[in-house]
């Protein structure tokens, strides 16, 4: 980045500005052009989604976008996506649409973003340098920011030293008190600088709308921070400034862990004569054994859940039991959408504290959003359908022409299958794996081929077994057996063989009764032809 020098000024103002006179803290007096600031925008809610291109989404990130976007919703307003993409050491090349792609998965529809645009763009920090070198001038022509010309070297002493002492490690704003002379001939030089923020250092107070009055002395705890770094890139604190002013966000829901860095944001807001939005920090969602989730683990990345059959509304009811923000009526509503979210989302009712994720829960919301689906969504019954059917077709892609993928056989499955599954992978798995695929012939002969054939026959009666359930045909199978003088464990192991092929999996009834009895009787037919 170049050497800082004055702005240029027009003397037409674009539509939205104005003219803002300001007397800096070395007593010059200067007029700026200002957009208004966010809450006088007609009042409009407007909120923001900025993660970092640094990994790939995970739980936590998904609960900020989720109630940043249900707050936007609940109050008419708007919610926006946009990149923070500053950290040019750490980014991941396609992580920016690979967010995209996972929020729409989600069902969290940006108002504004980097692909549809808006008012207030460009939405990625990297396309909006310009706007930063134009800011920046305004705080250092005001005396509040500086060129600090240390070295890495000197500011690794530093913290050695402080760590030696058993000090906080902080910069010691040396530079602050460089001469303009002093100041010239370093930048003659060309030697090596970076801007930094000069703090106050009174206490800074602001109301969270989650835990209440903050007040923290930030001067005390750290340096001057850098704002704009040596390659010419601006800092996260200073970009995220200036662009929620920008974009006219008047509330910033985020992670608690921001909370500690928001008074030196909102003294960049004062030193720009800008109004800070409001601060909401949401509670940390912990792992279930209580260590943090992270952007580079693996099981709490969005890509984990979508691959494993989580249903993209199940996801968003299991992190809303982490942390609140719902009344006691959601929790009446089996398989909560988006709409009732939206409707009894309320900021005065998330938990202060830090809540752990219980895995049971996403088993129970997935399994009530599949039962909703095909329940009450007709459309969504089919494409449940659909996919299941593509599912056993690449699943037992060997077995094809002895799959059973009848559409009403499918359907059969689904409803049988509801209370016993915990996503739609689970139906293609081992132990399942007889709902599909006609068995292979057994080479043990266990019983006698007149035996099946017979009960084959038997069963093929509604008079003999009139219901086709489990409890109706366990009786009759235990009366079969006793009739025709065979050991009931043999049996069994004999009808699982030919029903499934396997040795475990679910009780033979249980078999007998989703496979159906037109299913369940044609297998038994073809055991008994392969004994003869």
């Amino acid at each position: 980045m170049g050497v800082i020098s004055g702005a240029v000024w027009k003397t037409s103002l674009p539509v939205g500005l104005r003219v803002v006179q300001r007397t800096s803290s070395l007593g010059c007096t200067r007029f700026y052009c200002d957009q208004p600031a966010a809450t006088k925008d007609e009042g409009e809610v407007r909120v923001r989604f900025a993660p970092s291109p640094t990994g790939f989404m995970h739980l936590g990130g998904l609960r900020t976008a989720l109630y940043n976007y249900l707050f936007a919703k609940r109050h008419g307003g708007k919610f926006v996506l946009r990149i923070e993409d500053t950290d040019r050491e750490r980014f991941v090349e396609g992580a920016s649409e690979k967010l995209f792609i996972d929020l729409k998965w989600a069902g969290i529809e940006p108002d504004e973003d980097p692909f549809k645009g808006g008012p207030y763009g460009p939405y990625t920090q990297s396309q909006r340098y310009d706007i930063y070198k134009r800011e920046v001038k305004k705080l250092m022509e005001d005396g509040r920011a500086y060129y600090c010309f240390c070295t890495e070297r000197r500011l690794e002493l530093l913290r050695k030293e402080a760590l030696r002492l058993r000090q906080v490690p902080k910069y010691d704003n040396k530079c602050r008190h460089l001469t303009p002379g002093q100041i010239a001939e370093r930048l003659a030089k060309n030697d090596k600088f970076c801007i930094r923020f000069r703090l106050d250092s009174k206490g800074d107070e602001f109301n969270d709308l989650i835990y209440g009055k903050i007040v923290y002395f930030i001067a005390q705890q750290e340096g001057d921070p850098v704002i704009i770094k040596s390659d010419g890139y601006p800092t996260y604190h200073f970009a995220n400034v200036v662009d929620d002013h920008y974009m006219r966000i008047t509330h910033v829901l985020r992670g608690v862990e921001w909370q500690i860095s928001t008074p030196k944001h909102i003294q960049l807001f004062h030193a720009f004569g800008w109004r800070p939005p409001q601060y909401a920090h949401l509670p940390l969602i912990m792992n279930p054994n209580g260590s943090k989730l992270s952007k580079r683990q693996g099981d709490v990345q969005l890509e984990h859940y979508r691959n494993n059959g989580t249903f993209p509304q199940a996801l968003l009811n299991y992190i809303t039991q982490s942390g609140g923000g719902f009344g006691r009526e959601l929790l009446d509503i089996e398989a909560p959408q988006l709409t009732d979210l939206i409707r009894q989302f309320d900021l005065k009712k998330i938990n202060a504290n830090s809540s752990r994720l219980n895995p049971e829960l996403l088993k129970h919301f997935n399994r009530a959003e599949i039962r909703h689906k095909l329940e009450n969504d007709s459309e969504a019954a089919e494409r449940i359908v659909n996919v299941v059917t593509e599912m056993v077709r690449k699943e037992f892609s060997k077995d094809a022409k002895q799959l059973q993928l009848d559409q009403s056989h499918v359907r059969e499955v689904l409803s049988w299958s509801l209370p016993r599954i915990d996503s739609l992978n689970d139906l293609v798995k081992g132990k399942l794996s007889f709902l599909w695929v006609l068995p292979q012939p057994s080479k043990e002969k266990l019983i006698d081929s007149d035996i099946l054939a017979l009960l084959a026959k038997n069963l093929a009666t509604a008079s003999d077994v009139p219901e086709f359930s489990k409890s109706e045909l366990s009786r009759f199978m235990k009366a079969f057996a006793e009739r025709n003088h065979l050991a009931f464990e043999k049996l069994m192991k004999a009808l699982r063989s030919g029903l499934s092929g396997l040795q475990e999996g679910p009780s033979v009834p249980e078999m007998m009764e989703i496979l159906g009895r037109e299913k369940t009787v044609q297998r038994i037919e073809l055991a008994a032809g392969r004994q003869k």
